[in-house]
């Protein structure tokens, strides 16, 4: 089973090719540079598919980690993902980012990458996920207890008091062992509806929380 796994939610962009049968499932690895995924992304697979001298038609499945994190690189990876898949005819398997960096912290209780703006996005260890303040995740904390996972040194020093475990930043390659596991269980992305993982606030939440902060402003007064 080979499986080509890609991850465009960072500054660049990764893609790994795994096959499950071997003892070391990753066949072969590359990244991109920072900025560069539009016009390198589709060459970067070709390349990487024929140097292990694999066609796209013998792939079980394509993998993309769908987000949380860079618009621009989660959009371009997503519809690259959907592109392949219909002209291969390969089916596509979708994972999180937050749930990548959750397996490289076996055991903490919320998997936590940067949101821009003082927010975060954060993922439980039940699965859930959200878009959370740093109050909202003291408040999780609070409730629910656990230990923090983070990959990016911002996070690390903006929430330095709950003392969060600072992993490597994930790649395409980490995303392997949840890929294959919905590969496994048949569980594919409809490519007709398949969307970037962004996690934003409902727009009627945000508008909410723009009116308590001009009532605020306005009683302060």
């Amino acid at each position: 089973m080979k499986i080509l796994l890609m991850d465009l939610c960072g500054a660049g962009g990764t893609l790994a090719l795994a096959e499950s049968e071997r003892q070391s499932a990753v066949m072969a690895a590359s990244a991109l540079a920072p900025r560069s995924a539009a016009a390198t992304l589709l060459p970067a697979v070709r390349q990487l598919l024929a140097g292990a001298g694999v066609e796209l038609k013998q792939l079980a499945a394509i993998a993309i980690v769908h987000g949380p994190g860079s618009f621009t690189g989660v959009r371009i990876g997503v519809s690259a993902a959907k592109g392949l898949s219909e002209g291969a005819g390969v089916p596509v398997v979708a994972v999180s980012r937050l749930a990548v960096l959750a397996s490289l912290c076996p055991g903490s209780g919320y998997a936590v990458l940067d949101a821009g703006r003082g927010e975060f996005y954060v993922r439980s260890s039940d699965g859930n996920e959200a878009m959370m303040t740093r109050a909202e995740l003291a408040a999780a904390l609070a409730e629910t207890p656990g230990s923090l996972c983070a990959c990016e040194s911002r996070v690390a020093e903006a929430l330095a008091e709950f003392n969060p475990a600072l992993a490597a930043e994930p790649t395409a390659a980490d995303a392997y062992a949840l890929a294959a596991q919905r590969v496994e269980a048949a569980d594919f992305a409809d490519t007709a509806v398949l969307d970037a993982n962004y996690l934003r606030r409902a727009d009627a939440e945000m508008l909410e929380k723009q009116r308590a902060a001009m009532a605020g402003r306005v009683g302060a007064h």
